[in-house]
């Protein structure tokens, strides 16, 4: 029952956390944007503890339980994203809005914010889902109640905590998340190495193709793995909103870099972890490796760390994830075409109860998928051709224009759940036709169309010098 007290008790502390800066939040910046005063080790923080979440550590690990090292190309896609956002980190915090959706509009129109919202609320509910499903899963083997019973549980804090404080809470709890989620991880490595017996032991145990860089697995099915999570993270919203938050275009710029160093050094410590577990238990979930790594094959002061550690990065992720839809429906639906005039008290009102009634419809999703893999999966394509081409080419091409904005946003929107519905026909990853979809109707339907206006694409460039 340790396990039990000490996650109960980080929980609390958390909750502890978020009642007291609730009293911060005065107007929409600080529940939506933290008040636009965010430092760089506060930014690198809160974005790492906002991605390295069950993804990495269930969905993540449980490939690399199956696969070995090859699952690292699910890691891999990030890495390159997060590369690629360093170019423009500065001129999204330039642009000073709250969502993605409002990018949206002001380079396309307000067609392409409403379905920006849409596919939003259905991708970040998902997620939020699996996130669920992974605090059940933690809940169930450390107490012994049962996965839904632990999945009521997580639901209940997970939506609780973000009602009260909004991102101007998440972000500092985010901060201690991270740091302890690193200090687990490294102090667990030295002590499940030895109880493995030593890599040698591990090498002859596990198969030749999981030290391989492809192992089993095509190029294509690698892919498969690395585009999904690239594309969603190069338009995610809640990454955005972080940079919307920092104090001003420099900062935002600087984050970057130590949140990739951070994740590259996060994400291969889990699958490194993943791996030397999956020669000591052969016979469990593989989605459930670090969790039996954690408690079977660490001491208890190390394996209790850990286990607060895996639970800060569960809640982390899931109220980040929460509240981004929730910022969406208020600020791109409510705020722009209901009540544009709404004082900022009720906005922060109608914030919050957002918040509930999205959690609701989350704790819903989970009966629809069977694995976090999967659920990961499909959330990460969903808004990766959905929202990321059309992000990306308001910052980078010129071209890209209204129609292209709105086609690119539904077709790979609806391509996704086409093919998901049909169980991915012929085999073929989900990504590949719905990204198919999205970049045809992004490229193709911009050139044939008429050029936008310099005013729809100026405010994205910064000018010349």
């Amino acid at each position: 029952m340790i396990y039990f007290w000490v996650i109960i008790s980080y929980l609390v502390l958390l909750i502890a956390v978020g009642a007291y800066r609730s009293n911060l939040v005065k107007t929409q910046d600080d529940f939506m944007v933290a008040g636009r005063k965010l430092s760089t080790g506060v930014l690198v923080g809160t974005l790492l503890a906002t991605w390295i979440g069950s993804g990495s550590i269930i969905a993540g690990a449980g490939l690399a339980y199956e696969k070995g090292f090859p699952a690292l190309w699910f890691d891999a896609g990030v890495w390159a994203a997060i590369i690629i956002l360093y170019l423009i980190a500065g001129r999204v915090r330039a642009f000073a809005q709250y969502t993605v959706p409002d990018i949206l509009e002001a380079r396309y129109n307000h067609y392409a914010r409403i379905l920006g919202t849409i596919v939003t609320v259905i991708a970040y509910t998902a997620i939020v889902s699996y996130q669920f499903r992974a605090g059940g899963m933690v809940l169930n083997l450390v107490t012994g109640i049962s996965v839904d019973q632990g999945i009521i549980i997580t639901a209940v804090f997970v939506i609780g905590y973000t009602v009260l404080a909004g991102l101007i809470s998440v972000v500092y709890t985010d901060v201690v998340n991270g740091i302890i989620m690193v200090i687990g991880l490294f102090i667990s490595l030295p002590f499940l190495l030895k109880t493995a017996g030593g890599w040698e032991n591990i090498a002859s145990i596990l198969p030749a193709a999981h030290f391989q860089p492809l192992g089993n697995m095509t190029l294509m099915e690698a892919l498969g793995y690395s585009l999904p999570t690239m594309l969603l993270l190069l338009g995610e919203s809640g990454m955005y909103q972080r940079f919307f938050s920092a104090k001003d275009e420099k900062t935002a710029k600087k984050s970057v870099v130590g949140w990739i160093a951070g994740t590259i050094v996060i994400e291969t410590l889990i699958v490194i972890l993943a791996v030397i577990g999956s020669a000591v238990f052969a016979d469990i979930s593989p989605e459930m490796v670090i969790l039996h790594s954690v408690k079977f094959g660490l001491p208890l002061a190390v394996g209790c760390l850990c286990l607060a550690a895996i639970v800060a990065v569960i809640v982390s992720t899931a109220d980040s994830f929460l509240l981004v839809p929730s910022t969406n429906i208020i600020r791109d639906i409510y705020q722009r075409f209901i009540n544009p005039d709404a004082s900022q008290k009720k906005i922060v009102l109608y914030s919050r109860i957002s918040v509930v009634l999205l959690g609701v419809f989350a704790f819903i999703q989970v009966r629809f998928f069977t694995r976090v893999l999967e659920m990961a999966l499909y959330a990460y394509t969903m808004y990766g051709v959905g929202i990321t081409p059309a992000v990306l080419a308001a910052f980078l091409w010129k071209r890209a224009n209204a129609y292209g904005g709105v086609s690119s946003i539904a077709g790979g929107m609806i391509a996704t759940l086409i093919w998901e519905i049909g169980s991915q026909p012929f085999g073929i990853p989900t990504v590949y036709p719905a990204l198919a979809v999205s970049l045809f109707g992004l490229i193709v339907i911009s050139l044939i169309t008429k050029k936008p206006p310099e005013e729809k694409w100026r405010p994205f460039y910064k000018p010349k010098t």
